[in-house]
C-alpha cells in the first residue's frame, strides 16, 4: 500500500514538474513576441531622428540628398551653396554671308540730316558708337578710324549710311573719330596711327581696323568691312575716278588691316603732312613686308565721295614724292612706334567716340622752286 501511494505520489511530481517547465518555455516565448513587437514600434521613430546619431556617414548621405538639407557641421568654415544663375543662351557664329543684305544702295547727299535722325534710325547702337549683334557672334571686333577735323556735315551723312551697314553686316564694331585740334596742317596718317592705340586703350579685343576718310559712303553692301588674311583696299571704284581705280598701287580712301598686319608694317607713316603721299606710302610698307593686298570685286567696291572745298590747312606736300621714294629707309623708323601725341579730350558720343589729340605742328618746309 505504501509502495502504491509513493509511486503515484512521485508521478504527480513529474507532471507538475512538467506543466512547470511548459509554463516557463510559454512564458519566454511570450516574452520575446511582446518585446519584438515593442522594437518594431519604437524602430519607426528612431529611423525619423534618433538613428542618424547611430549612423553618422548615412545620415550625412540622406541629409545632401535634400534640396534643404543642412549638413553636420565639421569644424570647418562653411562655405555658402551657390544656386545656379538663369542659363545664358550660347549664340551661333555670324554667317559668312549675312542673309539681311540689300546690295545696291541709293547714296544721296541732298537730304536734311541731324544727329538725332540718324540716332532715331540706330537703336540698337550703345554709346560710342558700338555695336553686337544680338543673335549671333562675330568672329572679329572691328574699330573703325575716321580721321577728322571741320567735317561735322559729311560726318552725319557717314553715320547714316554706315550705321546700317555695318549692322546688316552682324559686325561687333566701334566708331572712333580722331579729330586733330587746331588749324595747323592736316595729318591723316598720324591720325590713324593715334586711333589704332586709342581704340585698343578701351578696347584690347580689337582685331581688325577699318581706316576710312569721313567723306566716303560706299554704294553696296556686301562689300564687308572685315579684315582677311592680306591687307584689303574697299574703295577700289569712287565716283571722283569714274569708278575705276586711278592706278596700280592706289590704297587709299578706305582699308582694312587685322592688328598683326598693321604692327608687322609698323603702322602707317607719321611725316606726311598736307594731301596726298600717305597712301602710297602704305602700299609700299605692305608690299615690302611680302603681303599683297585684296581687293572686292568692281561691281561692289563702288564709293560716292561727298563733295567738298578743300582745306586750306590741307594743301600738297611738297616733299610727298621723295618720301615715297625713300619708304624702305624710313619705315622701320618712322610709325606705330615712335608716333607722339596728345590726348586732349575723350567724348562718347551716342553714335561714335570723338577723340580730340594735338599731333603737334610740321616741320618747316624749304620754299619751292
Amino acid at each position: 500500500m505504501s509502495r502504491l501511494l509513493g509511486g503515484t505520489l512521485e508521478r504527480v511530481c513529474k507532471a507538475v514538474l512538467l506543466l512547470c517547465l511548459l509554463h516557463f518555455l510559454v512564458a519566454v516565448i511570450l516574452y520575446f513576441d511582446v518585446y519584438a513587437q515593442h522594437l518594431a514600434f519604437f524602430s519607426r521613430f528612431s529611423a525619423r531622428g534618433p538613428a542618424r546619431a547611430l549612423h553618422p556617414a548615412a545620415s550625412s548621405s540622406t541629409n545632401c540628398s535634400r534640396p534643404n538639407a543642412t549638413a553636420p557641421s565639421s569644424g570647418l568654415p562653411e562655405v555658402p551653396s551657390v544656386r545656379p544663375g538663369p542659363t545664358v543662351p550660347v549664340l551661333p557664329p555670324c554667317p559668312d554671308s549675312p542673309p539681311g543684305l540689300v546690295g545696291r544702295l541709293l547714296i544721296e547727299f541732298t537730304s536734311p540730316m541731324p544727329l538725332e535722325r540718324v540716332q532715331r534710325e540706330n537703336p540698337g547702337v550703345l554709346l560710342g558708337g558700338r555695336y553686337t549683334p544680338p543673335d549671333c557672334t562675330p568672329a572679329q571686333t572691328v574699330a573703325v578710324i575716321i580721321p577728322f577735323r571741320h567735317r561735322e556735315h559729311h560726318l552725319r551723312y557717314w553715320l547714316h549710311y554706315l550705321h546700317p551697314i555695318l549692322r546688316r553686316q552682324r559686325l561687333r564694331y566701334g566708331i572712333y573719330v580722331i579729330n586733330q585740334h587746331g588749324e595747323d596742317t592736316f595729318n591723316r596718317a598720324k591720325l590713324l596711327n593715334v586711333g589704332f592705340l586709342e581704340a585698343l586703350k578701351e578696347d584690347a579685343a580689337y582685331d581688325c581696323f577699318i581706316f576710312s576718310d569721313v567723306d566716303l559712303v560706299p554704294m553696296d553692301d556686301r562689300n564687308l568691312y572685315r579684315c582677311g588674311d592680306q591687307p584689303r583696299h574697299f574703295a577700289i571704284a569712287m565716283d571722283k575716278f569714274g569708278f575705276r581705280l586711278p592706278y596700280a598701287g592706289y590704297f587709299g580712301g578706305v582699308s582694312g588691316l587685322s592688328k598683326a598686319q598693321f604692327l608687322r608694317i609698323n603702322g602707317f607713316p607719321n611725316e606726311y603732312w598736307g594731301w596726298g603721299g600717305e597712301d602710297d606710302d602704305i602700299f609700299n610698307r605692305i608690299s615690302l613686308t611680302g603681303m599683297k593686298i585684296s581687293r572686292p570685286d568692281i561691281r561692289i567696291g563702288r564709293y560716292r565721295m561727298i563733295k567738298h572745298d578743300r582745306d586750306k590747312h590741307n594743301e600738297p606736300n611738297p616733299q610727298r614724292f621723295t618720301k615715297i621714294q625713300n619708304t624702305k629707309l624710313t619705315m622701320k623708323r618712322d610709325g606705330i612706334g615712335s608716333v607722339r601725341y596728345q590726348v586732349l579730350e575723350v567724348s562718347r558720343q551716342p553714335l561714335f567716340t570723338n577723340i580730340t589729340v594735338d599731333i603737334g605742328r610740321p616741320p618747316s618746309w624749304p620754299p619751292r622752286g
